[in-house]
């Protein structure tokens, strides 16, 4: 008896009759061809309409000119290097071998909201702080925070509506402002946000802006215990706002030259505080804010003590995808952090092909790819 029972010159007698070649042939390319499909949706080579990291980093691309070589977003900014030193009560939150170990080597970036490789420092909103955490187990962990304290939208989908109704109207040249009116008008929280951009005062330096990790995480403890938790680091440097002058001035660099007079003088330290959450709060929104009267605890300190244009520094090649994350630490079923992570890849990756190919600018002086 051969294959599938039966013998080469025929069925067994009484046996079930042979499948037909064809029949084999068919469903052989019925699943081949599915397997084609799925991987087709997954590339987001079909279903345009589907969330994914290439249709996002698309929609991202599209609101401004092209920019080969760099991040797609929070594009200028400055690599930072320096230690975090945890506290006990971190490691007691969580058992991550960072809050445990006496320095932690830490790599980051310093950067403003904006695909503008050149923009000015003076006209970005956002403040955002990107690190690497490499424990001495080999363990890494990356950050990636920045200056507003919630997001904007709760959803993948309503995130890609938003950048969508960013994209310039072809007969303009501008973003069309009935889109933006329509996505203010279908979230609340678009409207908050808008309304924090417009009110809170603008920091004059990174070293005196709290960045928030606005997503939430799950810290597990050594005793197998679990809290849910958002973290911020929050400057010892006290805050100040932008002058008048700061704001008119013409030197669209300031930002990065007032960081290096600082790192002249000594270390520049944030700390970092952890929030627990109650039973009950929103953990998988974004764009809610947590009552203020929750427990936070101090986790450890951030010192850096160097700067590097990203141009040529560390920071340049590195992704840092906010799901790489360390034993004692995990993510949620937050959808916007799934697609941070996924679109942080997907434009890493783009730039990192601009970049072995020649079609980035070349890493000089203040310019160069990112």
């Amino acid at each position: 008896m051969s294959l599938f029972g039966y013998t080469r010159a025929g069925r067994e007698p009484g046996g079930p009759r042979p499948p037909s070649p064809l029949l084999w042939i068919a469903l052989i390319a019925l699943i081949a061809g599915g397997l084609v499909l799925a991987f087709a949706w997954l590339a987001g080579w079909i279903g345009r309409d589907r969330v994914t990291a290439q249709t996002f980093t698309d929609a991202i691309e599209a609101t401004g000119p092209p920019q080969p070589g760099f991040r797609r977003a929070h594009t200028k900014g400055v690599c930072v290097s320096g230690v975090f030193q945890g506290t006990p009560e971190g490691a007691a939150l969580s058992s991550a071998r960072v809050f445990r170990q006496r320095q932690v080597p830490v790599l980051g970036r310093l950067s403003i909201g904006g695909g503008d490789p050149h923009g000015a420092d003076n006209k970005a909103r956002v403040r955002s702080m990107a690190l690497q955490l490499v424990s001495d187990d080999g363990q890494e962990w990356r950050m990636a925070m920045n200056s507003f304290p919630f997001f904007a939208v709760p959803t993948a989908e309503a995130f890609l509506e938003q950048t969508r109704a960013g994209m310039p109207d072809p007969a303009t040249g501008k973003p069309d402002p009935a889109k933006m009116a329509a996505v203010l008008e279908k979230y609340p929280s678009a409207r908050a946000f808008q309304q924090w951009a417009k009110t809170a005062p603008w920091s004059n330096s990174w070293a005196n802006t709290a960045y928030n990790g606005v997503n939430t995480f799950r810290f597990t403890a050594a005793d197998g215990s679990h809290r849910f938790v958002r973290w911020s680091m929050r400057p010892q440097a006290p805050f100040e706002d932008m002058t008048p002058e700061q704001r008119a001035q013409s030197d669209d660099d300031f930002l990065s030259e007032e960081f290096a007079q600082r790192l002249a003088q000594g270390p520049v330290r944030w700390d970092m505080w952890v929030t627990i959450a109650n039973d009950g709060d929103p953990v998988n929104d974004p764009s809610q804010v947590w009552p203020e009267d929750r427990r936070q605890v101090k986790a450890g300190t951030l010192t850096l003590s160097s700067m590097q244009p990203q141009a040529t520094g560390a920071c340049r090649d590195l992704n840092y995808d906010p799901l790489i994350l360390p034993s004692g630490v995990a993510g949620t079923d937050d959808p916007i952090l799934a697609a941070r992570s996924a679109v942080y890849s997907q434009s890493f990756n783009r730039r990192e092909r601009e970049i072995a190919s020649g079609k980035a600018p070349a890493a000089t002086g203040k310019e160069g790819a990112r």
